[in-house]
Formats: C-alpha cells, sequence, structure tokens
C-alpha cells in the first residue's frame, strides 16, 4: 500500500491569552502554543481546523 499525503498547517500565535477565557487557552494549549510568535505545525483536519476558528483573533495561518 502507498502512503498517504497528509497536508500540514503551519499556525503562529499573534496575541496573548491574559484576559481571556478559560476555553480560548485550553484550544492555544491544545495547538501546542504557549508563547507570542511561536509557530505549531498540525495536520490539516476538520477538528483542527474546528479550534483555529474557535480563536481566530488569538492566531494566524502561515503559508509555507
Amino acid at each position: 500500500m502507498g502512503k498517504i499525503m497528509v497536508s500540514k498547517i503551519y499556525v503562529k500565535q499573534i496575541r496573548s491569552p491574559i484576559r481571556r477565557p478559560e476555553v480560548q487557552r485550553k484550544i492555544l494549549k491544545g495547538l501546542g502554543l504557549n508563547k507570542i510568535n511561536k509557530v505549531s505545525e498540525l495536520n490539516d483536519t476538520p477538528s483542527i481546523r474546528g479550534m483555529i476558528n474557535k480563536i481566530p483573533h488569538l492566531v494566524q495561518i502561515l503559508d509555507k
């Protein structure tokens, strides 16, 4: 069997989670982000896209 190519998405934290609801802090942690300007490489799945859509004011999707 051949390997299935999984597309990747790069997400960068652009804002601080200070004074944000606990749910949004947990989403950042789930995405592997904890500091401003940190970049995380993730598989492009519907669940990851849903997490990103919950906190668009805190993260940015990068083109790589």
